[in-house]
Parts: C-alpha cells; sequence; structure tokens
C-alpha cells in the first residue's frame, strides 16, 4: 500500500514533497482537505480564501493521479473519508490549532517543519544561548546569515554591517505619484480560479458562509510557476530599487518597490532558501545595492524566522497577552473595510487597499492601520484576528507575534522595546497622504486636527507612567508637559470613540 501525506494548504511547494516519510515521492499518494469549517469559523477576505483554495487545487492538479483530494465539512471528516484509520504522515503544521488536531489523530506521525531556515530545535538552543536576555531579532537574524553563510565576507557580514535599514528610510520622492519601479508580476487566472469563484459564490449563496472584501481578479501567485515568476521578476526587475524607499507609502503607488512575495512564502509555494540566495545572487553580480539586497533578506531570514519562532516559544498565552488593558471592539467600519466612511485621506487609503486586494505593505499595516488601532485602545485580540482574516499573507504564526507584539505592545516589550504610533508628522513625511486630507498633521485641536496626531498625545498621556520609564519614550512623555493645549487634545480622543476619522 503506497505511503499517504497530508499538505496542509500552506504546504505547496516542491519542499513539502521532496522526501516522504515511509516512501519515496514517486510512490507517495498526497492527500489535501478543503475544509469549509475552516471558512465558517470567520470570516476571511475573500480574496484570500479566494487564493488559498486555488493553490490547493492548482497543486493537486499538478499532483495528478498522486493527488487525494477531498471536500469536507471539517479536516477530521475529510481524513477519514481519505484514508480511515490508515497510518498517514504531515510535516509540522504553522498553527498551534492544527498541531492540536494531529495530536489527537493516533493514525497521524508529524515530522519535522519545513518552509524555513531555522528549525525548531536549533533555535531552542539559541534561545538557551542568551542567557535570559531578550529574545532579539537582531541577534537571530546574525545567528541566521552566520549559520547558513547568508550574505557574508568570511566572518563578517558583507559591507561591515549586519543591518543597513538606516540607510533604508527615505521618504517618497516628492512630486511623483509613484515610485517608478517596474511593474510587479501578476498572474492569470484559468479555469481553476473559475471553479472556484463559482464555488464561494454558491457557498456565500446557499451555505451562509460570509467574507469580507472583494475578489478579483487574483493578484497573487497560486501555483509553484507562478510563484518562481514572480520571484525571478522581482529579482531581475525591481530589488535594485527596494530598499531606500522601503518604508515610504504612496497613494497611488500601494506596491512601491516590494516583492509581493510573503503570499508565496506562506502557502508554501517558495523555499525562503532560494529567496535570499537569488537576492545574494543578484548583488554579487552587481546587478542591485547591498541595502536592497539586505533589507529584502531581513525581511526573509530575519524578521519572518524570528515572528516564526516567537509563535511556538511563547506558547498559547501569548495570545491573550493584553499589557495596556485595551478592550474596546473593533468598530463595523473597519471590520467591514468600509474605506467610504473614512475622512482621514491616509487610514481611508489603505483601508481601501486592504479591501481591494487583501494586501497592503508593512509601514500602511504597523504606522496606519497598526497605529489608529492602538491609539483607540482596541482589543489586541480582536485587531490580531482582523489581520489574520484580512490579509491574503496572514496566517496565526504571521499575525499573533506581529500584532500583539510589535503593533499593539500587548506583550509589554517582549518583542519590541517600543510601541510602533506616531502622530500625523510621521505620515506627512513618509507619504503622500496629508496632501488634500481634511486634516492637518500639525494641528491638535479644532476641525483640521489631525486625528494621529490627536491620538498619539492622547496615547501618550493615557499611559505616561508606564512610557516614563522607557529609555525611547521618555523624551516623547516630556513633550506632553509642554503641551497647553493637553486637556483638549484628550477631550477630542475621548469624543472621537469609535466613530470613523
Amino acid at each position: 500500500m503506497s505511503p499517504v501525506h497530508w499538505l496542509f494548504g500552506d504546504q505547496l511547494g516542491p519542499h513539502f514533497t521532496s522526501t516522504a516519510a515511509g516512501g519515496t515521492p514517486e510512490d507517495t499518494r498526497w492527500l489535501l482537505i478543503e475544509s469549509k469549517a475552516v471558512l465558517r469559523r470567520r470570516r476571511f477576505h475573500r480574496a484570500k480564501a479566494h487564493l488559498v483554495l486555488s493553490a490547493m487545487r492548482h497543486r493537486a492538479a499538478e499532483l495528478g493521479d498522486q493527488a487525494i483530494y477531498v471536500r469536507a465539512e471539517t479536516y477530521r471528516e475529510g481524513l477519514a473519508r481519505a484514508t480511515g484509520t490508515d497510518p498517514v504522515s504531515v510535516h509540522h503544521p504553522t498553527s498551534r490549532a492544527a498541531l492540536a488536531l494531529l495530536a489527537s489523530l493516533p493514525q497521524v506521525t508529524v515530522h519535522p517543519a519545513r518552509g524555513f531556515l531555522v528549525g525548531h530545535r536549533e533555535f531552542a538552543d539559541w534561545a538557551a544561548r542568551q542567557s535570559g536576555r531578550r529574545l532579539l531579532q537582531e541577534n537571530l537574524y546574525e545567528h541566521t546569515r552566520r549559520s547558513h553563510g547568508i550574505l557574508m565576507d568570511a566572518d563578517g557580514p558583507a559591507g561591515g554591517r549586519w543591518n543597513l535599514d538606516h540607510d533604508n528610510r527615505e521618504p517618497p520622492p516628492r512630486g511623483r505619484a509613484t515610485l517608478g519601479a517596474p511593474a510587479p508580476y501578476r498572474p492569470g487566472e484559468d479555469e481553476i480560479d473559475e471553479e472556484v469563484r463559482r464555488d464561494l459564490d454558491r457557498w456565500e449563496r446557499e451555505d451562509g458562509i460570509s467574507f469580507v472584501g472583494r475578489d478579483g481578479p487574483r493578484l497573487f501567485p497560486a501555483s509553484r510557476r507562478e510563484a518562481l515568476a514572480a520571484l525571478d521578476h522581482f529579482i531581475t526587475h525591481r530589488l535594485a530599487g527596494f530598499g531606500a524607499h522601503e518604508d515610504a507609502m504612496l497613494a497611488g503607488d500601494p506596491v512601491m518597490g516590494h516583492s509581493l512575495l510573503s503570499s508565496s512564502l506562506n502557502l508554501g509555494l517558495l523555499d525562503p532558501w532560494e529567496c535570499v540566495s537569488r537576492a545574494e545572487e543578484a548583488w554579487r553580480a552587481g546587478h542591485v545595492p547591498l541595502n536592497s539586497a539586505e533589507g529584502f533578506i531581513r525581511q526573509v531570514c530575519g524578521w519572518r524566522e524570528y515572528v516564526w519562532h516567537l509563535y511556538w516559544h511563547f506558547g498559547e498565552d501569548y495570545r491573550h497577552r493584553n499589557a495596556l488593558h485595551h478592550t474596546a471592539s473593533v468598530p463595523d467600519w473597519f471590520a467591514e473595510l468600509d474605506a467610504d466612511a473614512v475622512e482621514a485621506n491616509c487610514l481611508s487609503t489603505v483601508l481601501a487597499q486592504v479591501r481591494d486586494t487583501g494586501w497592503t505593505h508593512h509601514i500602511p499595516r504597523l504606522m496606519v492601520l497598526g497605529s489608529h488601532a492602538l491609539q483607540r485602545g482596541w482589543d489586541p485580540a480582536a485587531v490580531t484576528d482582523w489581520f489574520h482574516r484580512c490579509f491574503v499573507d496572514g496566517y496565526d504564526w504571521v499575525m499573533l507575534p506581529n500584532v500583539v507584539g510589535m503593533s499593539q505592545y500587548a506583550d509589554g516589550g517582549v518583542a519590541t522595546t517600543k510601541p510602533y504610533t506616531s502622530g500625523g508628522a510621521y505620515i506627512h513625511r513618509m507619504s503622500d497622504f496629508c496632501g488634500g486630507c481634511s486634516y492637518r498633521p500639525t494641528e491638535r485641536v479644532g476641525d483640521r486636527a489631525c486625528p494621529y496626531t490627536v491620538g498619539y498625545w492622547s496615547f501618550l498621556d493615557r499611559h505616561r507612567s508606564r512610557w516614563e520609564s522607557n529609555p525611547r519614550m521618555s523624551r516623547a512623555v516630556g513633550g506632553l508637559g509642554r503641551l497647553g493645549d493637553l486637556a483638549q487634545v484628550i477631550q477630542a480622543h475621548h469624543d472621537a470613540g469609535d466613530s470613523p476619522p
């Protein structure tokens, strides 16, 4: 009897089928299960549901007769229909819920995780060597580059510095609506996408499954072939211009120089090693500057690896951390991606990007969406769930450390040393959003007071006692004493409540 190996919907690349437990890839049957229960439990972005289902069905088509494709209400039901109680192998899944499910299934053998550069045991050994110090991203990044020989010159980092982030914080070029980078790779749809869209329409109509956001045309790779084409296009045409403006935002250019490869990495269509090695090869060949290559490599083998391991290292309790005691509900206009209800140009623009595509790059996520949620005091667990559901590259392991740790500071400084929020001045400096907006970034009171400026100072005052002892925040807190209109600012923030800015 041929061995059966289960491929979850984010384990779709060849590195998950290159070797098979109990057999060779050639004689293994590959099981993929569509579970409607996943879509019933949460209101996912429609484009995300489309992408995942399209990717799974494309993978099944690639595997041909070796694929066992089951459409079921639950994973448990699908597994029983496909294999009964026969043994099944699977690689370590990417969520705690999936791992708990596998632990309850006696016929399933779980093998080590794939799709990451640093294994669980290697990370545990590294963490133990930190001798009680904070587990810093920059230290894991250095370890990963050393242990894998990534962007190294002899025993040191290429160019003499591990991190070139200082070179990658340029504001957008003034007077231009776009960065001017070559257009990103976009795939074409096929008959599988047509089938997925018909199924989603029917489930909405007949099965009570609902979504947020808009679907179509599909903008992100759903097959290995498309993912490789996207990687090659980025390295060849876009990586050179990525670095300097990595943190910049333009209303007319939501993609800027970014790779758009996160969804392909998180579906397992690409392996991180091939991404970082291609970027390094491009730099060594003289095709891209070092700051662009290093900035991209740091995203893949620095922050992505760090977030993955924090998710498992800190345990389930991390999900419930709420150091700032924020409990306000996420308002309906935000939950429904109702960008048209928002007057503030930055938030309306970014919310519309999420509504229309299920994606925006890391700075709008952090400094527009996340910052607003933090200033308003929304429940970090609800904010995490929103990011998980509404982004095509969002998974539990991705969003939990990113939102609880970095965006909402709900872990009290485990992942970051300061909260990532700002007044309107930062958004004005790093974007063109403020031009034509009803609000003014420098104004704190009155009809034209910027919601982010009002929110920032109110947030600092609300948690003043915490920030006074934070070396990276004490100077900002000191500025509160120089605001003669602070009481008006706080009242304006209070009056805003849950209404869209």
